[in-house]
């Protein structure tokens, strides 16, 4: 048995199948195939519009499958209709292949033995980004893209950007995307992990010609400038929704609640301070006047600065019913020191002016503010103090040692 025959039958045993987009590659676009073909014949090709001899070239292979269409749509759409033709031939995986010559049809078995313990992941080729010839542009961009990926979803990953990726189409088959350009596989990492698919990364080679033979289509400014609006939606629906969604589904399972009461609230390895500046902080977003949006704040701001995350949840909590009234009367009431001749309680009069609006919504956001800074330091103070008393410090106990 050949090796073509061998990873052949390992590409119809697990449904899977190579798909290159490819948008004006004449140069490198027969070799590519070629070179794939050496692997598998579940090769299909999707030709985004292109105006070269694309075409010809692809009649030179009828043993492929082809996906085409007019005018150019962009690499997403080549992509998104490149799935869904995949799903309809009955393919549960593709393989994703640049068509600029890029990448190594020699990287195909590595993609393949993912399949053997990741049935439903998304497995991306990571690329040597230190290696000769490597572009500096495409380095500074994939940590751009790395930090914002695990801004989004918190995991990391050394290359979000490489186009040589396993993705399990019939898993996805239901997911429906937005983009159509190259932020489209910014979109669908974040989106696939939102949905609990997983993540995974695989070495390997990669090619960057001399930079006069190099062909992009990539426009710096406006792709750059649609995947910054991209990453704005993202980090927002992130922030407003799945981290919260998340947290709370974390809360539904009792054996959480166990498990943050032992290691975190009774956590014996934290230190006093720790703890202490953890409940002071949750107080503290817990008065500031964001409503609607203190929640996921402080738990973004305890994942960002370490602190307890447990303690500052159940801290924050200091703001909801029967409290809110309280809460609000003593914030509008601590702005007295503020506004000058500022009432004690809210008015309640038909009488109001716009005036007199502006100054009662200053006291009050400036009395929010101030009670939350002076509650979050007092109760800091409090707990370190009876902590201190009752609690012997591991962080102190350390140092003795």
């Amino acid at each position: 048995m050949t090796d073509t025959t061998k990873y052949n039958d390992q590409f119809t045993a697990r449904k899977a199948a190579v798909l290159v987009p490819t948008y004006n590659n004449a140069k490198t676009l027969e070799s590519v195939i070629r070179d794939v073909l050496s692997y598998t014949s579940h090769v299909i090709v999707v030709n985004d519009g292109s105006t070269d001899e694309t075409a010809d070239i692809l009649d030179r292979f009828p043993q492929i499958q082809r996906v085409e269409y007019t005018p150019n749509r962009g690499k997403g759409i080549a992509l998104r209709r490149g799935f869904r033709y995949a799903v309809e031939q009955g393919y549960d995986y593709v393989i994703t292949i640049d068509a600029d010559g890029q990448h190594f049809a020699s990287d195909l078995p590595v993609m393949l033995e993912k399949l053997e313990t990741e049935q439903k992941a998304i497995v991306i080729g990571a690329r040597n980004l230190q290696q000769e010839n490597m572009p500096g542009k495409n380095t500074f961009a994939n940590k751009f893209s790395n930090f914002w990926f695990y801004v989004e979803t918190g995991l990391k990953g050394p290359d979000t950007q490489s186009g040589y990726r396993l993705y399990p189409v019939y898993a996805m088959r239901k997911m429906r995307f937005w983009c159509t350009k190259y932020e489209f596989e910014i979109e669908v990492l974040v989106r696939s992990a939102w949905k609990g698919i997983k993540i995974d990364w695989a070495p390997i080679k990669v090619y960057y010609p001399p930079a006069e033979e190099r062909v992009s289509h990539f426009r710096p400014f406006r792709d750059f400038s649609r995947i910054s609006v991209l990453n704005t939606v993202l980090v927002t629906i992130a922030f407003l929704y799945i981290k919260p969604r998340d947290f709370f589904r974390y809360l539904m399972k009792a054996e959480n609640w166990r498990s943050m009461w032992y290691d975190h609230v009774l956590n014996k390895e934290e230190s006093n301070f720790r703890k202490a500046i953890s409940i002071g902080f949750g107080v503290f977003m817990g008065i500031v006047p964001i409503w609607g949006f203190q929640m996921v704040t402080a738990m973004a701001l305890a994942v960002l600065f370490r602190l307890n995350k447990a303690l500052v949840f159940m801290s924050c909590h200091v703001s909801l019913p029967p409290m809110i009234p309280f809460v609000i009367f003593a914030s509008f009431a601590t702005g007295r020191l503020w506004v000058k001749d500022g009432s004690l309680l809210l008015p309640f009069s038909t009488n109001l002016s716009l005036d007199i609006i502006k100054q009662n919504l200053f006291q009050y956001l400036t009395g929010a503010c101030t009670l939350a800074v002076a509650a979050g330091v007092l109760v800091t103070l409090i707990v370190y103090v009876l902590l201190a008393i009752f609690r012997n410090d591991p962080a102190r106990q350390r140092q003795v040692r």
